[in-house]
């Protein structure tokens, strides 16, 4: 593409759009039957830490009739040079325009991207809006975590994909395939594929509105359209195809580490977490798969450090011998072991310090509130006395920083909850200096904004308001004053947007195209994020952002995400949201009994663990 060029030496990082890294894949375009757009909705640095990202890129490219190419959000500074030289987004690969692609693909990861997405269309020659698109454009495929509530959303793209993307990619690209050779358009080919397990077609469903605005119904409108749209599970991820030469991006990623997915799923049950919910069952990963996969990882990469990637990886059944056999593998090369995120247990310090002998740098730990109340109302099995023996067990091990995740405006939480974040910060620091750390001690305090999701037991829950939110953080600011203490926090204003499309429905479409329209890019950015161009977004389209993120759903309400199914029961749901008021706590079915989550007989699948003699699964779940 023409001037490319020459844009790259006027942008703040050209190293974003360049392409050409190691390990990257170009095709010759006319030997393939399908092209694929793999778009992230946010700067390169943040979408190069992807690890979907880079199983698809594997995939698709692994097949000889398909390709798959890249492009990330551009900064405003390239978007204003694309704008001023009319020239389209383009992909890093062959720096083609995105309208020349057959599919363009996003990965949802956040709310606050949503912005990002229409951009990107608009700037790469595709109309946002699916029912404008001609023939000759892109079908336009999303996928993800907030894929799960799609409603907000649905507007915009033609189809859906649900859950896990290893064997429904597959499906997709031959499906397309065919639709070409046999001269079929895009309605024909759509509904073909609607009738495939995990694909999404909005427009083939009709939305009803009560008077008051609430939901009456969600109904296909043509035979053969599933009533619900269950995602799609991965049953064998030693099966499952993963990449060892993943590209290298030029510029540091967000995670600059090559990755090595060691389980999916989380069986831990907290009550806010949505990753809990759509990612279970847990499935872990053989000892042998990880330690081949480690082995080939740190052959084809130039990484220092390599990451042991799950929603929480020292629950793995056999971390130790990984752990061991890894750093025996990596010794030659003193390439560093890390975990992403650690339990409040001695275990996990432990495991911590095994991995960093050498490099002593922050422990993040995440007791998420400040009072064991508040802690068993969400379902957070870790007691003040057990991060505090973590901590002990850190500090005497050499580390000197430590970070600690906390929310604010959970469900019933009171300001006695509030003074625990402060107390139990204060006994961190004590503890620090009773194992003799003095001018170098630290302790980060990090809090986010309570925000419901889908599918989860507060999914009927309202969030607090903006300004109670802020209160409650100015609150903290002033318990948190101590030098050695680092505070942080979410923006409420954001939180209060990102719960408005968490738990948005249809309407919302016309909101997001206002407020694009008003010049909206970058939302989850601090420097970028402007609640005036929404509020007057949703002025124009005339409905309250309160009405979505503060209001308290029933149980017997029609909720907009009611016909996606994640295979978890809406009783188990309703169950776990009245147990949190009673302040129970509800058992880990990895390790305890089956709580009847439903998931598993939903699916045909159980939990499979990595034991000594192979992968064991749990067929006890599915009775």
């Amino acid at each position: 593409m023409r001037d490319v060029e020459r844009l790259l030496r006027l942008v703040e990082k050209p190293g974003r759009y360049v392409g050409g890294e190691y390990n990257a894949v170009k095709k010759d375009w006319e030997k393939v039957k399908v092209r694929v757009a793999f778009a992230f909705p946010d700067v390169y640095e943040v979408g190069m830490s992807h690890l979907g990202l880079q199983i698809l890129y594997a995939i698709v490219n692994g097949r000889p009739d398909a390709l798959m190419e890249r492009v990330f959000a551009p900064w405003p500074d390239m978007e204003a040079l694309l704008r001023a030289e009319r020239i389209p987004l383009f992909s890093l690969e062959s720096r083609r325009a995105l309208s020349d692609f057959d599919i363009l693909a996003f990965t949802l990861q956040y709310e606050l991207t949503y912005t990002n997405v229409l951009n990107m269309m608009e700037l790469g020659g595709v109309n946002p809006l699916a029912a404008e698109r001609r023939e000759s454009e892109p079908l336009v495929i999303g996928g993800g975590p907030c894929a799960f509530n799609p409603e907000p959303l649905a507007v915009f793209f033609d189809l859906f994909v649900l859950g896990e993307g290893e064997e429904v990619v597959h499906e997709l690209l031959d499906a397309y395939i065919r639709a070409r050779q046999e001269g079929k358009g895009r309605q024909e080919f759509l509904r073909e594929v609607a009738a495939i397990d995990g694909v999404y077609v909005p427009s083939f469903y009709e939305v009803r509105y009560q008077e008051d605005g609430r939901i009456a119904s969600v109904r296909p409108l043509y035979p053969g359209i599933p009533e619900k749209v269950t995602k799609r599970v991965v049953a064998n991820l030693d099966k499952a195809p993963f990449p060892v030469r993943p590209v290298i991006p030029w510029v540091e990623a967000v995670h600059d580490r090559g990755m090595i997915e060691i389980f999916r799923g989380c069986s831990r049950g907290c009550r806010f977490c949505q990753a809990g919910i759509i990612y279970r069952p847990v499935r872990e990963k053989s000892l042998e798969r990880l330690l081949v996969q480690g082995r080939e990882l740190a052959k084809n990469t130039g990484y220092e450090e390599i990451s042991l990637t799950s929603l929480s990886s020292v629950d793995y059944s056999r971390l130790l011998p990984l752990v061991d056999g890894l750093s025996e593998t990596f010794a030659p090369d003193k390439m560093n072991i890390s975990l992403p995120s650690l339990r409040a247990d001695a275990f996990a310090v432990e495991i911590a310090r095994r991995l960093q002998e050498v490099r002593k740098g922050t422990l993040t730990f995440a007791p998420e509130a400040g009072t064991q109340r508040l802690r068993n109302v969400i379902n957070k099995r870790v007691t003040r006395e057990e991060l505090l023996r973590a901590v002990e067990a850190a500090f005497a091990s050499g580390w000197l920083r430590v970070k600690l995740y906390f929310m604010v405006g959970l469900p019933t939480e009171t300001e006695e909850d509030l003074d625990g974040i402060a107390a139990l910060t204060g006994d961190v620091l004590r503890v620090g200096e009773e194992c003799g750390v003095r001018g170098k001690l630290r302790v980060t305090v990090s809090v986010a904004c309570f925000v419901p999701k889908a599918h989860t037991p507060f999914q009927w829950e309202p969030q607090a308001p903006r300004t109670v939110l802020a209160e409650k953080i100015r609150y903290l600011k002033r318990r948190l004053k101590d030098r050695r203490i680092d505070f942080d926090w979410h923006d409420p204003e954001m939180s209060m947007l990102e719960a408005v499309f968490a738990r948005g429905d249809r309407r919302l479409g016309a909101v997001l195209l206002g407020a694009w329209r008003r010049g909206c890019r970058f939302d989850g950015w601090r420097e970028h994020f402007s609640l005036a161009r929404w509020l007057e977004a949703f002025a124009a389209a005339g409905l309250q952002p309160e009405d979505y993120a503060q209001r308290r759903y029933a149980y017997g309400e029609v909720l907009p995400w009611d016909h996606i199914d994640v295979g978890v029961s809406r009783e188990f749901l309703i169950e776990e949201h009245q147990r949190a008021y009673r302040g129970e706590i509800t058992p880990d079915c990895r390790w305890e009994k089956c709580v009847a989550c439903g998931v598993c007989p939903a699916f045909g699948v159980a939990p499979v663990l990595a034991e000594e003699d192979g992968l064991v699964s749990l067929p006890d779940h599915l009775s």
